[in-house]
């Protein structure tokens, strides 16, 4: 059995839409966690007007009954509640002209995927692209990785994210402990655990928001008690930390990711990099956590640590050069409401997705159609690894 999620839906459409597969009958959940984690995408200093119009929650359309799972898939709907201002413009049903043409972008916005989807689609009304490429997808996946947050919590693995960089500050991204990380207070403007450099950011995305700009940075995912033996190194497809390379890139936005302290560790001596192994209290351990608690494309029981690294938002209130799709004439490129920065809301979008690689290789390794057929299963697998 597999952990898997399609999602549907567009920016300013009625809904977005997602189905979950994989969840094991009997696992118990609690819709307000999942609605606490839409409200931590939301938060963040320097989001824009959007997050005061939409309240995410999700409801829930099947496969839970009397507050358990069944087995079958899951599916839901997160709505749009904006879309009462985009009804005309973004309806299914065929339109007069005049409705078609309101609100259509011929002017692509550098960075975003208006002009390569234009052309690959063959559309020259952008909007037929950049709806579906808006980062208001992620609302839903960020509901799918609940969901897996749920059933890795059964296995006592907990993750969390913080911002580890925002712009130039600090010079070199921050290195927090777990317990650091756990601790940071739920009002945090920008999810950092160092409030001193938070104030600096604070003030950085002032600077940016004054002169029209935006800013990126670099955020951090930590998975805490992940069991060793996750992932395999037998197939390039198996490879956990390509499996999560992979999930936290297709974050909107992220450019580059690091698994442990990988950047680092290519300019240095190997004897500076390999976290060399010890054998204590009856258990193998390491004396460090460099490699992010992946060796050979397998867990080995430390810290799973993962960076994204997140480019500037590209829609611009100071505008970029374009060209008109439709003129051929140079023109300064569209605008619509964006955020100043997004790097907290990134983090959180990347913690989802870490957890949902982690659920689909749980669910890989440990079967089972019930969770008490999972955990027995998990349980008998620990045995042999304290064994070992």
């Amino acid at each position: 059995m597999n952990f898997r999620f399609t999602t549907a839906g567009e920016s300013h459409g009625k809904a977005l839409a997602a189905i979950v597969e994989g969840l094991p009958a009997g696992l118990r959940i609690n819709i307000s966690r999942i609605d606490k984690e839409l409200w931590r995408r939301q938060q963040g200093y320097g989001r824009g007007g959007r997050m005061k119009i939409e309240r995410d929650e999700i409801e829930l359309l099947s496969g839970i009954r009397h507050g358990k799972t069944l087995g079958s898939p899951v599916s839901f709907l997160i709505r749009n509640r904006d879309f009462e201002n985009w009804s005309d413009v973004m309806s299914s049903e065929n339109v007069d002209a005049s409705l078609k043409s309101k609100r259509t972008i011929t002017r692509p916005r550098p960075g975003h995927a208006d002009l390569a989807g234009g052309q690959k689609f063959q559309t020259k009304d952008l909007r037929d692209v950049l709806e579906r490429a808006s980062a208001r997808e992620t609302a839903a996946r960020v509901a799918c990785g609940a969901f897996a947050k749920i059933l890795l919590s059964e296995f006592g693995i907990e993750i969390a994210s913080h911002v580890v960089k925002l712009g130039e500050i600090p010079a070199e991204p921050i290195d927090a402990e777990w317990e650091s990380i756990k601790s940071i207070p739920k009002n945090s403007p920008l999810r950092c655990s160092d409030t001193g450099l938070e104030k600096k950011m604070v003030a950085h995305v002032d600077e940016a928001k004054q002169k029209g700009d935006t800013l990126g940075g670099v955020f951090e995912v930590v998975a805490a008690n992940v069991p060793v033996g996750l992932g395999s190194h037998t197939s390039w497809r198996e490879k956990l930390d390509g499996k999560l390379a992979r999930a936290v890139m297709s974050v909107p936005a992220v450019k580059a990711v690091e698994i442990g302290t990988g950047v680092r560790n290519a300019g240095v001596f190997g004897s500076e990099v390999h976290d060399e192994i010890v054998y204590s209290d009856g258990g193998f351990d390491r004396t460090s956590n460099r490699a992010g608690g992946l060796e050979g494309g397998i867990t080995n029981g430390q810290e799973i640590r993962v960076r994204g690294y997140k480019k500037p938002i590209s829609t611009l209130r100071s505008r970029l050069r374009s060209v008109n799709v439709d003129s051929k004439e140079a023109e300064s490129a569209s605008f619509e409401r964006s955020d100043i920065t997004a790097v907290p809301a990134a983090g959180v979008i990347g913690e989802a997705m870490v957890a949902i690689v982690l659920a689909d290789a749980v669910r890989s390794k440990f079967g089972g159609d019930t969770l008490e057929e999972v955990l027995r299963n998990f349980e008998s697998y620990m045995k042999t690894v304290q064994d070992y």
